[in-house]
């Protein structure tokens, strides 16, 4: 299930409620109660280095698909 991450508009408070995509947009409640809650943007950042990230591809391997191993190979 997404985490998503809320401020409450009475008391500033930022928290996170964990819940199905079906209900991201139903009100949360902060800790302390309030009900005057706004969902945030969430910010995603991956951190490495270049040595630690996989090569890039320049073409297809021989048989189609992502690889031998895979189940979309032909």
């Amino acid at each position: 299930m997404p985490v998503y991450e809320y401020r409450c508009r009475s008391c500033d408070a930022r928290f996170e409620v964990r819940r199905p995509i079906a209900e991201a947009d139903a009100q949360a409640a902060c800790p302390d109660g309030h009900t005057d809650t706004t969902r945030l943007l969430s910010v995603f950042a991956a951190v490495g280095s270049a040595a630690s990230e996989a090569p890039a591809m320049s073409r297809p391997p021989a048989g189609g698909g992502c690889g031998p191993g895979c189940a979309c190979a032909h």
